[in-house]
């Protein structure tokens, strides 16, 4: 049986818990289950309920308290993932478990573990062997992506993340809701870059040393040539916003291709919420 999976990941503070929050929320109202495993060791709190978490396993207390491993905040953290890796029987036990197929993972804000530190690809080969489809869901602040070194920064981030994973990749712009009024008017700039257009910009600003400009425009150019990297904004506070982020991620798993079309509902039967978001897939609910 085919089984479907969003992981979830992105720099620290960049909405995965609130995604995953708002995800579950959104899919409740199309009538359709999700689960979310907590895969971050070191989280504090979150308010969506949990089909497993991984602190049941191992606490990042456990690594930082522990006199013989003596680690920091961040050696801690990757030596949890490292553990989690290692006794992914545990994982799969819990999500054995469960008869829906579609699972969230919200994963830890360390970067290094999505670009170079193999625990991530090795929790990913394993959910495919477990028959998951899965779908890479990469988170960045858009606070921090409205100027054209740090957008060329985060987009560097998002493509060594999609290249180390090797899976269906869908990159998400967060947090539109808190731009102002001009961020958002700039914006769209933004979602379908032209690299070398941006870092002009800013070089005839004179924000950007031009010791550096011959290399921004050999990566700005690869990005361009090759269309890497694209973002979908997500605000929260717009319905619409995350179903459309639904939709692509839906498609990029395939989500739905197996199920059978459900009958029409009489409109007076739809809940008002229900009305504009509805996404035609059959539960068999």
């Amino acid at each position: 049986m085919t089984r479907f999976a969003q992981l979830v990941m992105g720099p620290a503070g960049s909405g995965k818990s609130t995604y995953c929050s708002n995800m579950v929320k959104h899919c409740e109202v199309l009538g359709r289950t999700v689960h979310v495993v907590n895969l971050d060791p070191a989280a504090e709190q979150f308010d969506y309920p949990v089909l497993a978490d991984v602190r049941e396993l191992i606490h990042i207390d456990d690594a930082m308290e522990d006199e013989a491993l003596q680690f920091g905040p961040n050696g801690g953290l990757i030596f949890c993932m490292e553990y989690l890796v290692q006794n992914l029987d545990w994982l799969r036990e819990q999500l054995d478990d469960v008869e829906d197929d579609y699972i969230i993972f919200d994963c830890p804000g360390q970067i290094e573990l999505y670009t170079h530190i193999p625990a991530m690809k090795q929790l990913v080969e394993a959910l495919q062997n477990w028959n998951f489809r899965v779908c890479g869901v990469f988170l960045i602040d858009s606070q921090f992506m409205i100027e054209a070194s740090k957008f060329t920064s985060g987009v560097l981030t998002a493509l060594s993340t999609m290249v180390n994973m090797e899976i269906t990749h869908v990159n998400i712009l967060t947090k539109l809701d808190l731009l102002s009024k001009k961020a958002k008017k700039d914006l769209d700039r933004y979602l379908d870059p032209d690299m070398e257009t941006l870092l002009q910009e800013e070089f005839m600003d004179e924000k950007f040393s031009h010791r550096f400009k011959k290399l921004n425009q050999a990566v700005a150019k690869l990005v361009d040539d090759y269309s890497l990297v694209k973002f979908l904004p997500l605000d929260i506070t717009d319905e619409e916003s995350i179903n459309d982020i639904l939709l692509q991620i839906d498609l990029a798993i395939q989500y739905g291709d197996e199920l059978e079309p459900r009958e029409p509902r009489d409109p007076e039967d739809l809940d008002p919420a229900e009305e504009n978001v509805d996404s035609g897939y059959d539960q068999g609910e």
